[in-house]
């Protein structure tokens, strides 16, 4: 894994990576970050017992993470709720 993460880029991916919702094929979008370079990711930085729960819920029938477990009508990376991010700021509520 030769990528260069910042601090706060590796966060998001992990955040990326936990929710159920985000593809891989949107962290490989938006990080040139392959599935297996994030679970490489997730397995240095997370605790064992972590890790574990990750993974279990990623293979389970709950997750997306596989653009092929996904419902076709999903067709975006964020939900359609989620406000707008400009100039590297979340929009206010």
């Amino acid at each position: 894994m030769k990528h260069n993460l910042s601090d706060e880029d590796v966060d998001r991916v992990i955040g990326m990576a936990w929710e159920d919702r985000t593809p891989f094929e949107a962290i490989l979008f938006q990080f040139q970050l392959p599935e297996k370079d994030v679970i490489k990711l997730m397995r240095k930085t997370l605790k064992p017992s972590s890790f574990r729960l990750w993974r279990k819920r990623v293979n389970s029938g709950v997750s997306q993470k596989h653009l092929k477990k996904r419902n076709p009508d999903i067709d975006r990376f964020k939900c359609n709720r989620q406000r707008q991010i400009t100039h590297n700021k979340i929009s206010k509520r």
